[in-house]
């Protein structure tokens, strides 16, 4: 078995190495991570991002769009036999059609490829001819992100670091409740570790829904083909020491091992170790919407998200022959068309606020970071209001509730990101004087020219910091 394993590795290792040669030196690939929490937009990232690149007529900020460069764009099968297509035609009919809609959320990893004819920039133009790029986009929950983080800490670190998170939480209060009654060393029942994880999953659900983003393990909310299984049963418990053999403390720990083993590293070796580019959506505006526990959560979510990254630069030989580390990585603060433009360098400043500890380790590290808002398809429009004399900046558009028009007005951020962040890291419970708003918009029906993509909010500077460079 072990010399199997090891012939398996050696001949995974010279097939790498030769597909990151060809890469490298003929046909260059630039693998894309997209990922976010719940509800931050990355399928309507994806589709618009996509749409936009295929029509450019709005991609104005994309360099190689402004120079004439790009010749051509267009969808390829993608290169992972085994990995699901990203349902590009379903998602932009959606969006789209008649009677528009916003798709499916995110459940599961999945996978495009878009591919470029480009003229190189600089003294090269006029020596070679176009030359083809392949984009693959990945798409993944960000609650299997943050599990990463679970590959460094034992069953005992990861148990007692949860607890105390959750212990005020109370979303938490009856799976605390019964975690704290059972006999840990006491025989394994399989009724007992269900109804515990079980009751684990409910308050991740709960917590997740009340605007918490630390809720990890990440497949507990989106088990797909594991639901019911061995490897998404188990919880975190009050343990304390070592555990005897066949009691329930021991099986917990052989179960979060297992967890570890056959679903977190799977997924880091076969989709996250290859990424080389990577935004981050978040959708600060809810987090601020739902009060200063929400944003001190984001702000250390982000961090736990990086930490996740292997961030530095690409050189081309060390690309070959050690594997791609990220070298580009955005912060993106979504639905920026929630808001009207005059609030949207605020809003880019609290994004850049909540991310600053995580982008200055990237940094560090060696990779390029920024931080914007954006909206991937614009379904609002701007006016102004007059109310009690006072000129307000609001949006109108199709509220997802209802279906009616409304003109909104969600309140004024501050100039200073500090206004929200620091009371957020001092445990307030609600912003002092402030009330901020937050509506939901269905997207607005569309009629597109010939050669444009959805109508969108800094789409093409996001696209430019992404992979500008490289096209």
């Amino acid at each position: 078995m072990v010399i199997s394993s090891l012939a398996d590795s050696l001949v995974r290792g010279v097939e790498t190495v030769g597909d990151r040669v060809s890469e490298t030196l003929f046909e260059p690939v630039i693998r894309l991570g997209v990922t976010g929490l719940a509800r931050s937009g990355k399928t309507v990232f994806i589709t618009s991002l996509v749409a936009n690149l295929l029509d450019r007529g709005r991609m104005t900020g994309l360099v190689a769009q402004q120079e004439g460069r790009i010749n051509a764009a267009y969808l390829q099968p993608q290169p992972d036999d085994t990995v699901p297509r990203f349902d590009f035609e379903s998602h932009l009919s959606d969006l789209t059609g008649p009677e528009p809609h916003w798709p499916d959320s995110t459940r599961a990893v999945s996978e495009l490829r878009l591919s470029f004819k480009a003229r190189p920039a600089g003294l090269l133009s006029g020596l070679q001819g176009p030359r083809k790029i392949h984009l693959d986009i990945v798409d993944y929950p960000g609650e299997w992100l943050l599990d990463l983080a679970l590959l460094e800490k034992s069953y005992e670190e990861w148990s007692h670091e949860t607890l105390e998170r959750i212990e005020r939480r109370p979303q938490a209060a009856e799976f605390l409740a019964q975690a704290k009654a059972v006999d840990l060393a006491g025989p394994h029942e399989e009724p007992t570790a269900q109804a515990l994880a079980g009751l684990f999953t409910t308050y991740l659900n709960a917590a997740r829904e009340a605007g918490f983003y630390d809720c990890t393990p990440g497949r507990f909310i989106l088990p797909g083909d594991l639901a019911g299984s061995p490897v998404l049963t188990f919880a975190p418990l009050p343990v304390s020491g070592p555990s005897r053999r066949r009691t329930l403390q021991r099986e917990m720990e052989r179960r979060y091992e297992a967890y570890k083993s056959q679903v977190v590293k799977p997924f880091f070796r076969d989709h996250f170790a290859r990424i080389d580019r990577q935004v981050v959506l978040v959708d600060a505006l809810g987090a601020i919407h739902k009060g200063p526990q929400a944003v001190e959560d984001m702000r250390r979510a982000m961090a736990d998200i990086l930490s996740a990254f292997r961030p530095g630069r690409n050189a081309w030989l060390s690309q070959m022959l050690l594997g791609k580390r990220v070298e580009r990585i955005l912060f993106a603060a979504t639905k920026a068309d929630h808001l009207h433009h005059l609030q949207h360098p605020r809003l880019t400043a609290i994004m850049e606020a909540l991310t600053r500890e995580a982008r200055d380790r990237a940094k560090f590290a060696g990779a390029e970071t920024a931080a914007l808002s954006l909206a991937a398809l614009r379904a609002t429009t701007e006016e102004m209001r007059s109310h009690d004399g006072v000129e307000l900046p609001c949006v109108r558009g199709t509220l997802l509730e209802s279906g009616k028009k409304a003109a909104f007005y969600p309140g004024d951020l501050p100039e200073d990101p500090a206004h929200l962040l620091t009371p957020a890291r001092n445990g307030a419970e609600g912003w002092l004087g402030e009330d901020y708003g937050f509506m939901a918009f269905a997207p607005a029906k569309l009629t597109l020219r010939p050669g444009d993509g959805p109508p969108h909010i800094r789409l093409d500077r996001a696209a430019q910091f992404l992979i500008g460079d490289r096209l």
